[in-house]
């Protein structure tokens, strides 16, 4: 297991915070009753944030190039037929993942093609879980177009704690399904949006995996 590099400057403040408390603690507090218990929670909190930033080794070994693979390790918490507004402006599939404090953060491309769209949207923090942190909320938008010419759009959208995005779309990239396309910090949600005719493979209520989790299938 590796930590992913953009988590390397938070954990760097959140352990020097915690290493100052503990000292501060342990130099005017004579009282190890006090001590102690306040020291391991925060050392349980460093533990956690290296948790958190883990990147786990995985090999999506998916043969079909129809495949739709989870962004995101979490929960299908949406399955509906909606009108997608800002860049495929047509009827789609929308599938959102909700992931909470203890699933893996990083998110990996869905498909394999060539980015066709990208943009950053500056927002509110609303629960990732609330539909209108869709719109509202920070959120990237990228789309991938496939070999054979569909689309696959998905937002990474931030949660009330998220505090930052991290994409590495270009529009012109290539792009390889379950290669890592970004992060998003603490309780967040991706929604994707797929063809209309495309055979939904998820339910609502799966816990899923990025990689290796397959949603759809393109026809």
């Amino acid at each position: 297991m590796r930590i992913h590099k953009d988590g390397w400057g938070t954990i760097s403040v959140i352990w020097a915070i915690c290493l100052l408390i503990m000292g501060l603690c342990c130099w005017l507090i004579d009282i190890i009753w006090i001590t102690a218990p306040i020291c391991a929670i925060l050392a349980f909190l460093m533990c956690f944030i290296l948790y958190f930033f883990r990147v786990p080794l995985r090999r999506g070994d998916i043969s079909s190039d129809k495949a739709v693979t989870s962004v995101a390790d979490g929960e299908v918490v949406i399955i509906e037929k909606v009108f997608e507004e800002e860049y495929l402006k047509r009827e789609c599939i929308q599938i959102s993942v909700y992931m909470n404090f203890f699933n893996m953060h990083v998110n990996f491309w869905p498909v394999s093609g060539e980015c066709s769209y990208y943009k950053y949207h500056p927002g509110k923090y609303f629960l990732a879980f609330m539909p209108k942190a869709s719109e509202l909320n920070e959120h990237t938008s990228v789309a991938v177009r496939t070999p054979d010419g569909q689309e696959v759009f998905f937002k990474q959208i931030a949660g009330t704690f998220a505090r930052r995005i991290v994409c590495k779309a270009e529009v012109g990239k290539k792009v390889v399904r379950g290669e890592q396309c970004g992060l998003i910090k603490f309780g967040s949600r991706i929604d994707m949006y797929l063809p209309l005719d495309a055979d939904i493979k998820a339910e609502t209520g799966d816990d899923v995996a990025a990689c290796l989790s397959v949603l759809a299938s393109l026809k």
